[in-house]
């Protein structure tokens, strides 16, 4: 059931004039309705402005996108950071780069269609239902003389368990002939080394090349997105007409990522607290289905959904990327959360019998 309100949907909502806890989105750490990022917000628009329409190729640039693209790119460990106006269109930029003669793109499963090539040689973007049927096409593409690069596409975390934390798909691939390009944007700023995502732990892996790329607007916090990659790729990626065409990221969003840094880690911090009270609660529930220290918690019951909205708590439960699709549904945590909030949710769960 959709359900239009007139403001953010922070941590409680009002429907028809009724209160209900909110356990759904994306915004992880909370930062969209923190009066204290807030503040840190308003004063960087007053700097740069609401918004700026301009190439990042203008004869005038602002000093705040070289900065602030340096300190992600240190923070996760990447040769170089792209940052553009939103996670969607940054899995675009990728995508299209890597539709070229020279390439071969192969979908790994539940791949999200921001990494799907809208041009003709991607035309047809079906992941693959396996790992292991990924794995024998990728070695059949490999045993062709002179092949194409195989650029593998695939989320983070995909609310399966499938991929992060531990990633054994895409251990079993011939990684060292692979581009890897991964979509980070559940991860960025939830897990990781200081929430630097999974650049970190997959550049061990010694893929042929890695890019990952991002929605900094989930845990972040802010309107954008970036690319994380090496130099030599972040040269290519910036010097195509899709990069210069588009507008860039509003800069007061670039500013207020650094100016509320020490506040976006003990955010972090309050929601990993949240993730262990909540999960010490549903500890024996076998209906639940989560990624160790992380604040999504999956299921496949939609009687679920309707306990809880009748008890006062709205989950996320829609049908994605579209009505055909099978039904997501996801008790999600936020940093935002208070103890009250999830000993309730706890006690709710706890008393669910079907």
């Amino acid at each position: 059931m959709e359900h239009y309100i007139d403001h953010f949907p922070g941590i409680h909502l009002k429907i028809k004039n009724k209160d209900y806890r909110y356990f759904g989105g994306t915004a992880y750490l909370g930062l969209q309705t923190d009066p204290k990022f807030q503040e840190i917000f308003i004063a960087n628009v007053k700097n740069y402005g609401t918004a700026y329409g301009a190439s990042r190729k203008s004869n005038i640039r602002l000093d705040i996108y070289d900065k602030a693209e340096c300190f992600l790119a240190n923070w996760t460990g990447s040769g170089a950071c792209a940052t553009l106006s939103s996670g969607y269109l940054a899995g675009q930029l990728v995508a299209n780069l890597f539709n070229h003669p020279d390439y071969q793109p192969f979908y790994a499963p539940n791949c999200h269609t921001a990494l799907f090539s809208t041009t003709e040689k991607g035309k047809y973007n079906k992941p693959y239902a396996t790992y292991t049927s990924l794995g024998i096409a990728l070695r059949q593409h490999l045993e062709f003389k002179n092949a194409e690069t195989p650029v593998v596409f695939l989320d983070a975390i995909d609310f399966s368990t499938t991929n992060y934390p531990n990633f054994d798909g895409i251990k079993s691939l011939p990684l060292e002939d692979i581009v890897l390009v991964i979509d980070d944007s559940h991860g960025i700023g939830v897990v990781g080394p200081e929430g630097a995502g999974v650049f970190p732990l997959l550049s061990k892996l010694n893929a042929k090349e890695l890019l990952v790329c991002c929605s900094l607007g989930k845990a972040m916090g802010v309107q954008g997105g970036a690319i994380f990659c090496s130099k030599e790729r972040h040269k290519k990626l910036t010097d195509t007409d899709f990069y210069a065409g588009a507008s860039p990221v509003a800069p007061a969003y670039l500013p207020t990522l650094l100016d509320g840094w020490d506040l976006i880690q003990q955010k972090r911090e309050q929601l990993h607290h949240n993730i262990s009270t909540f999960s010490a609660g549903v500890e024996n529930l076998k209906n639940l289905i989560s990624i160790p220290n992380y604040p999504a918690f999956s299921y496949s019951d939609n009687l679920l959904t309707e306990y809880l909205f009748d008890n006062r708590v709205i989950v996320t439960h829609f049908a994605y990327p579209n009505e055909a699709a099978d039904l997501s549904s996801r008790i999600v945590l936020s940093a935002a959360h208070k103890n009250d909030d999830i000993q309730y949710l706890v006690d709710l769960l706890c008393r669910y019998t079907r």
